[in-house]
């Protein structure tokens, strides 16, 4: 089924998402209704507070990247109760990046190219692993969700007083995009 995505001014999108038992109900359920919203709206990644679940889930399909990056072809993945432990701030880039939270916005976020993180797969298996590059990124910013944060939390005063009337208009509801999605009462 496909669910809503909340936009920015949603009030769980800032809520600190909790980590899930092992036998959460109806997870399975649940974490097929993401995939569907993923792919209804043509996204790479989605984490559960976008579609208004402050739990620790979010999935990631770099497939639709893979040809440009042939190294992601049938990536499809799972994170559970996903943390980052640390940053490698060794290296750094900005590239630009966009959110199915908000429609219509893109700005340059600079970020690690490597992090270290721990998380569950969906048969509730641990994982400990540094990741590196593109994944790394699409990671950062799918967690910051768990974390109450989005991307424009991360962009320079300046970029975020430039693109004040665009959140302005986001949490009027005034955007268009082809994914269903909820706005912040008024």
């Amino acid at each position: 089924m496909v669910l809503p995505i909340y936009i920015y001014g949603q009030p769980v999108l800032r809520k600190v998402a909790e980590d899930i038992p092992a036998d959460y109900p109806e997870l399975d359920a649940f974490i097929k209704d993401m995939w569907d919203t993923l792919a209804e709206s043509e996204g790479i990644g989605l984490a559960a507070p976008q579609v208004g679940k402050s739990i620790r889930v979010v999935v990631i399909d770099l497939d639709l990247i893979s040809e440009d990056m042939p190294e992601y072809k049938d990536f499809r993945r799972v994170f559970i109760n996903a943390h980052i432990v640390e940053y490698d701030d060794s290296e750094t880039e900005a590239l630009e990046e966009g959110c199915l939270s908000l429609p219509a916005i893109h700005e340059k976020v600079l970020r690690p190219k490597r992090i270290h993180v721990q998380w569950l797969d969906e048969k509730m298996q641990p994982h400990d692993e540094w990741i590196e590059g593109y994944l790394a990124r699409v990671m950062q910013h799918e967690f910051d969700h768990l974390d109450g944060k989005m991307f424009v939390d991360r962009v320079s005063p300046l970029r975020k007083q430039l693109i004040k009337s665009k959140l302005k208009a986001l949490l009027q509801g005034r955007f268009r995009c082809g994914y269903k999605t909820k706005v912040a009462k008024r």
